[in-house]
């Protein structure tokens, strides 16, 4: 096995395959390939896969059916690469658990980076035995006495990336989490879409990068899943206020309103 671990592409494009192979292969994985969704599912059950790219438009089972057997066993990175531009796509692909969605053309350095981005921030599961180094999960280190952040009655522990509100614990995707320790950090300044997606994509994706539309559209989609998992009141936000135009800030504390 190679450095970063096992890759898995499933596309039914024989070119496509070829060139996804040959892209993360020079990044460092060891590769392996499917031109179907079952057999892709099989490849990715066997091979252990850290990476899977994912093609929505496949030959037997789409991409959106492919992902949902995949996360019935598996926690591996998957990124869905389509040539539909459609919104309805990206959010389906995001509930359903996919880390990127990645339109068709794209750049093979951007692709490496938004996977590289990814590894960059390990899988809850994964903290127990390999506890992450700071500057695996944080843009700006924290006080060495705020390993936890607490507000409004939650609690994240960015070490181990857990989440618990009224002392039950929330379930949340390395994005989610991002986000939340990203918002939770500044403190209620606002936080513009753009700036969040680079929170998703890492600190090391490059300044210059394009961020499209749906890219923002996805973080939408994130603050939106957060926010029911939080079991967020819209009328009165505890956590995540939407400033309009522009992005997204804390809700303030509601302990230092009762002092006032």
């Amino acid at each position: 096995m190679s450095d970063l671990g096992v890759a898995v592409v499933i596309e039914d494009d024989e070119d496509m395959r070829g060139l996804l192979q040959a892209v993360l292969g020079q990044a460092g994985f060891d590769v392996h390939t499917a031109a179907d969704g079952r057999e892709g599912v099989e490849v990715v059950r066997n091979k252990g896969a850290h990476v899977v790219t994912l093609d929505l438009g496949l030959p037997d089972i789409d991409g959106f059916e492919v992902l949902r057997r995949i996360r019935l066993f598996s926690d591996a990175y998957v990124v869905m690469l389509t040539g539909r531009t459609e919104e309805p796509d990206m959010l389906t692909a995001l509930h359903g658990g996919a880390d990127d969605y990645i339109t068709k053309p794209f750049r093979p350095l951007e692709l490496r980076a938004r996977i590289g981005a990814m590894m960059r921030r390990p899988r809850p599961s994964a903290l127990a035995a390999h506890p992450p180094a700071l500057h695996q999960v944080a843009q700006r280190a924290l006080p060495r006495d705020e390993t936890i952040i607490r507000h409004n009655g939650l609690a994240l522990n960015y070490q181990t990336r857990t989440a618990e509100v009224g002392g039950a614990a929330i379930e949340l995707t390395r994005s989610e989490f991002d986000l939340l320790l990203e918002l939770l950090r500044a403190g209620g300044a606002v936080r513009s879409r753009v700036e969040l997606v680079r929170v998703v994509r890492g600190e090391h994706y490059p300044d210059d990068a394009y961020i499209s539309e749906s890219d923002e559209r996805s973080v939408e989609v994130h603050i939106a899943n957060l926010r029911r998992k939080l079991r967020e009141n819209p009328e009165a936000p505890r956590w995540l206020q939407t400033v309009r135009g522009v992005g997204y800030r804390l809700a303030p504390d509601r302990a230092a309103d009762t002092r006032h």
